[in-house]
């Protein structure tokens, strides 16, 4: 396979990936045109979502989405057949701005990590006992009720917390606490398949 310039293909891909590795706006540019101009465009934007996490990753964690905006933006362009071809702004936007992006192979590093670890303790690996609140068997089974719900399995680490979110968890767990009483109160007796009073089957709905 090779580019309408006489350039092999996959090495051109290649090029064009460790230019933006690199931040080579320039280099970048000049290897995605390369394949661009030689009907490639369906694989670079695969590749261009690839690098978005591949090479940016949690560097801009939002730079997914824009690439992912621009490649509709592409999509809608290229549908109205212009002569004047518009198209070519969101691809070329997306090329610069990968080239420019801060960059982390943190997520890419993750999966042989993560994916090695998980072959290797795949069904030895326990649940963590903070995981088993009121909405599993084994937590109502410990007899785990609101207040652990409030103070271990909604734990959050790495807060940013809203100015009155502490004195909304107070509030939020006795109005919870007066919730369930009302509840135990009035709960009609109703079949597995009675929908919530909502409407909608419970997604921690457990069999009683």
């Amino acid at each position: 396979m090779t580019t309408v310039n006489g350039y092999d293909f996959f090495e051109c891909s290649s090029a064009l990936q460790k230019s933006i590795r690199r931040c080579e706006e320039g280099q970048a540019m000049f290897w995605a045109l390369e394949l661009y101009q030689s009907n490639y465009a369906k694989y670079l934007w695969k590749r261009i979502i690839i690098m978005a996490s591949e090479d940016v990753g949690m560097a801009e964690p939002g730079f997914p989405a824009v690439i992912m905006a621009l490649k509709q933006s592409y999509d809608f362009l290229a549908e109205k057949k212009d002569k004047h071809r518009p198209e070519r702004l969101p691809f070329m936007h997306a090329i610069v701005a990968l080239a420019n992006a801060k960059k982390s192979r943190y997520i890419d590093l993750c999966i042989s990590v993560y994916e090695n670890a998980h072959r290797k303790e795949a069904g030895k690996h326990q649940i963590p006992d903070h995981c088993l609140d009121m909405h599993t068997r084994a937590g109502k089974a410990k007899g785990r009720g609101l207040d652990y719900f409030y103070k271990e399995s909604a734990l959050i680490n790495n807060a940013n917390k809203m100015d009155r979110e502490e004195e909304f968890e107070k509030m939020a767990l006795e109005a919870d606490k007066e919730i369930e009483q009302y509840e135990k109160e009035h709960k009609p007796t109703r079949s597995n398949d009675t929908p919530d009073h909502d409407g909608q089957q419970s997604m921690f709905g457990d069999p009683d």
